[in-house]
């Protein structure tokens, strides 16, 4: 991928083009869904994000990524047990397609699929995202007032189509609580970033979200999404004058005088640590051009598996090399916001396999025959789980009915508009719902700002993204 790429699009798009293939397309067998309470597990890991940091008892215990990380590995194994000793099936291997033997091969397998598979190509592009734009900071003085953060918060929204969701979060977030650092009151400005410039920003080309990506892949015009414009305008719209309004209001309760002040001695504007911009792309030509299952462009040559990966440990390695320890002790740089977000999702990849399965089995027969009933239905899973994969049960659900025409690859396209805006949107529900927000959660807590909790950002999403939903729903869909 380029620097127009979503580098965590595109990997997580890569990395999740086998995870989705329909079970019942593959020739080598199918695999039977999990039961319905296979997905204990994934819901308890999502309550214990919620409420352990919410009892007294639990806090501080909660705070330590060791702890975390054994909650997440315990989960993880109930899912596993359930696979080797309840399931009873085979599992579809997402590398070879092959069908596993039931029992203790199918709980081998489910582990692969999420480690190898989707784990480890997504924590090594965030690592190496976090790492090497830890190396870039914006030197200056700069006020957090509601028309710079909203100006922020859209040239996020602006650039996120066309670097990647990911790629604008983790540049922009650190200037964003630099210029906030003297207020009072930031975390409504990080809770509006990630609603914009973690996903809805990224809605204009199959580059900026990774369900989008999957989408191209499956024959939808590279310059289709495009069109999307009047939905990307009028949400993205919407959000910004709500969060000016809501932060214009927050200001006035705001020390002014202290936030304001001048320092005695001013730096210039400048950019440091600039030779990170290389390192960026060549992290996102890595995505691009060392994909496993495709040759490099103009050879016959296919790297081999997690060699793409290594270039990127690589590549932070040499940020980490080439950038003054004096850029990143300014930006605070540290890595416990990566470990926090690694214990987890080591939890939330393995336990997610299980809904994710019965969801491709399933997602047919869910009733969903309108735009706004394919908007909904693919937006409230993608708050849940991952929006790439359920982008893709819902996008086969509705070219497998056909539907009015016109129609784009195979799919009617007010249906495509509804799938595809439902997955980038809604992926903002949740800290969850799109691989950079929990990232720029966990680095404005390590900058001191105290962040809502699971069903606090909940809040905060429900009362602003879900009346707009509905706007959006009955003007466009």
């Amino acid at each position: 991928m380029n620097l127009i790429a979503d580098t965590y699009a595109q990997l997580e798009a890569t990395s999740f083009v086998a995870t989705t293939e329909q079970p019942h397309e593959e020739h080598h067998g199918h695999a039977e869904p999990p039961a319905f309470y296979s997905v204990i597990p994934f819901a308890a890991l999502l309550l214990c994000i919620a409420f352990l940091p919410l009892i007294h008892k639990t806090e501080e215990w909660w705070e330590h990524n060791k702890n975390r990380f054994l909650v997440a590995v315990s989960l993880g194994l109930v899912t596993l047990l359930y696979y080797t000793f309840l399931y009873g099936h085979g599992v579809v291997d997402h590398g070879t397609h092959e069908l596993s033997a039931p029992g203790f091969p199918a709980a081998v397998v489910v582990l692969k699929n999420a480690i190898l598979g989707e784990y480890i190509p997504f924590i090594a592009l965030l690592f190496s995202l976090y790492v090497i734009s830890g190396g870039i900071a914006f030197n200056g003085h700069l006020v957090g007032r509601p028309i710079l953060n909203t100006g922020i918060i859209a040239i996020g929204g602006a650039i996120a189509s066309f670097i990647g969701t990911t790629g604008a979060a983790m540049l922009l977030i650190r200037p964003l609580l630099k210029a906030n650092a003297k207020r009072d009151y930031v975390a409504h400005t990080v809770i509006f970033f990630i609603f914009v410039v973690c996903n809805t920003g990224g809605c204009l080309l199959p580059i900026g979200d990774p369900p989008l990506f999957l989408g191209f892949l499956r024959g939808v015009p590279f310059t289709w999404t495009l069109t999307l414009w009047p939905e990307w305008l009028a949400m993205n719209g919407m959000l910004l004058a709500v969060y000016f309004a809501f932060d214009t209001v927050r200001y006035r309760k705001e020390n002014k005088a202290k936030v304001e002040a001048v320092p005695e001695d001013p730096e210039p504007f400048a950019l440091k640590g600039g030779i990170n911009f290389l390192w960026l792309l060549m992290v996102i030509f890595c995505v691009a051009l060392l994909d496993p299952s495709k040759t490099v462009p103009g050879t016959s040559w296919s790297a081999p598996h997690f060699f793409r990966e290594g270039c990127m440990f690589a590549l932070a390695g040499i940020s980490l090399l080439t950038t003054s320890k004096s850029i990143r002790e300014q930006n605070s740089f540290n890595y416990e916001a990566i470990v926090e977000v690694a214990a987890l999702f080591v939890g939330i990849f393995i336990c997610m396999q299980a809904p994710v399965q019965i969801l491709n089995v399933y997602g047919a027969s869910l009733g969903i025959d309108s735009p706004a009933k394919f908007y909904w239905a693919t937006g409230t899973l993608s708050s849940f789980l991952d929006n790439a994969p359920t982008y893709v049960v819902f996008f086969e659900t509705a070219k497998s009915a056909g539907g009015s025409p016109p129609m784009v690859a195979g799919v009617s396209e007010i249906e495509l508009v509804a799938i595809s805006l439902g997955a980038v949107f809604m992926g903002a529900m949740t800290y969850i719902g799109n691989g950079p927000n929990f990232m720029v959660k966990a680095i404005a807590e390590k900058n001191n700002i105290r962040m809502p909790s699971f069903f606090g950002y909940m809040f905060y999403s429900c009362l602003f993204l879900l009346p707009l939903s509905i706007l959006l729903t009955i003007f466009f869909l």
